[in-house]
């Protein structure tokens, strides 16, 4: 499928409204985009990996990680083989999030209402 710039950027104006009129949790650019590297590319991450990958700070990176912890969507650790490095993982909740934001972005694309409603953390 090719999409002209004006056009992907609908698909994801659309797939946002809807999230909104959803009330789920409310991420940032760089929140969604340590959420969606954590979750859709093949671990480990670490605090260093992601800020190299997104070239920012690492204290920008674990602002987002605070977040994102708070909503249960990332779990951190200590790396056991090095504990200066802290790993970073997606939970089921996050993965719930981001499968269910990519609904909503294919639902856009075709035009049609997504079914199921995106998950709303505790909390929030």
């Amino acid at each position: 499928m090719d999409l002209s710039p004006a056009a992907a950027l609908e698909l994801w104006r659309v797939a946002l409204i809807e999230s909104v009129r959803r009330d789920s949790p409310d991420l940032s650019a760089r929140q969604m985009a340590v959420l969606l590297s954590v979750a859709g590319t093949p671990p480990p991450h670490t605090v260093r990996g992601l800020a190299r990958t997104l070239n920012v700070s690492k204290p920008a990176i674990t602002r987002a990680l605070d977040r994102l912890s708070k909503l249960s969507f990332v779990r951190r650790r200590t790396d056991e083989e090095d504990r200066r490095s802290v790993l970073v993982e997606c939970t089921e909740a996050g993965r719930g999030y981001v499968d269910s934001f990519g609904q909503l972005v294919i639902a856009a694309a075709n035009g049609t209402r997504p079914e199921p409603q995106l998950r709303r953390a505790s909390g929030d």
